[in-house]
């Protein structure tokens, strides 16, 4: 009956609602939005879904990234004040084994200094006893020359005897 009165209203000049093509094409609009929006609309859910995951995974990769970062900043913190306190200690090892050095050689240059004097010492004592022993055999020689003579003028004039028996004679009060 619709069926009829609608094809009746149609040739009569009537211009029904149905009649209308702008009311057909909001319909096929609808439609097609309806059957299509339901499509698009999981389509546009799962790629604003997937995006939203995809952020999400980002987000969380980025406070993992931060935390080792933060974790490597604490661990590179720590790695320097050991350095700092390994160079430290070895700056003052350093200045320690410098000041034994030093030491060592200011006792090395005064044993030095100390065995020069002692030889120089020992040189001056072998000179002295080298001019000592000049000195002496040159008295020596002296006195033997000097006693040759005497002897040559005593002897000679023939006080030989004469002392021979001097020599003897005074030998008992020597030898008691």
């Amino acid at each position: 009956m619709i069926g009829t009165a609608w094809a009746a209203g149609a040739d009569a000049g009537q211009g029904g609602l149905f009649s209308d093509p702008g009311f057909w094409v909001a319909v096929a609009f609808f439609l097609f939005f309806a059957l299509a929006g339901k499509v698009l609309w999981k389509k546009i859910a799962e790629m604003l879904d997937k995006r939203t995951a995809a952020i999400a995974k980002a987000l969380a990769d980025a406070e993992l990234l931060r935390a080792d970062a933060l974790k490597a900043k604490t661990e590179a913190d720590r790695t320097l004040a050991q350095a700092a306190t390994e160079a430290g200690a070895i700056l003052q090892q350093a200045r320690e084994e410098a000041a034994r050095m030093q030491a060592r050689a200011a006792a090395n240059l005064e044993t030095s200094v100390a065995l020069r004097e002692q030889q120089a010492l020992d040189r001056i004592a072998q000179s002295e006893a080298q001019a000592t022993k000049q000195v002496r055999d040159t008295a020596v020689d002296v006195a033997l020359s000097a006693t040759r003579a005497l002897l040559r003028e005593q002897v000679g004039s023939g006080r030989t005897q004469a002392l021979v028996d001097e020599a003897i004679a005074e030998l008992p009060k020597r030898l008691h």
